[in-house]
């Protein structure tokens, strides 16, 4: 199995789920504070797409269109981390398995 590398001018330029480039934060590359980093992510578009469902509902937004767009972006992340969640799970159980 090949080992992928991505160069750091490609990752700075990456952007974050939310639209950032991460280039204007400090870019720390360990897994787990990624993780952190794309959870924190996936939570600030729940909340955005929770309060754009609530201002439409009390008729402080009209927009149904940026209402749909912000809940399907909330919905694709969660779906994304769930699968990431999986493989994650999968390999700890495989690696689990190993014999010593």
């Amino acid at each position: 199995m090949k080992d992928i590398f991505i160069d750091s001018n490609i990752k700075n330029s990456l952007p974050s789920i939310s639209g950032k480039k991460k280039s204007q934060e400090k870019l720390d590359t360990s897994f787990g504070n990624m993780m952190k980093n794309y959870l924190q992510d996936v939570n600030k578009l729940q909340k955005e797409a929770d309060k754009t469902i609530q201002n439409l509902a009390v008729g402080n937004e009209k927009n149904i269109h940026e209402t749909m767009i912000a809940m399907e972006k909330a919905d694709i992340s969660f779906r994304l981390m769930m699968q990431i969640r999986e493989k994650i799970v999968k390999a700890y159980e495989e690696i689990i398995r190993m014999p010593i």
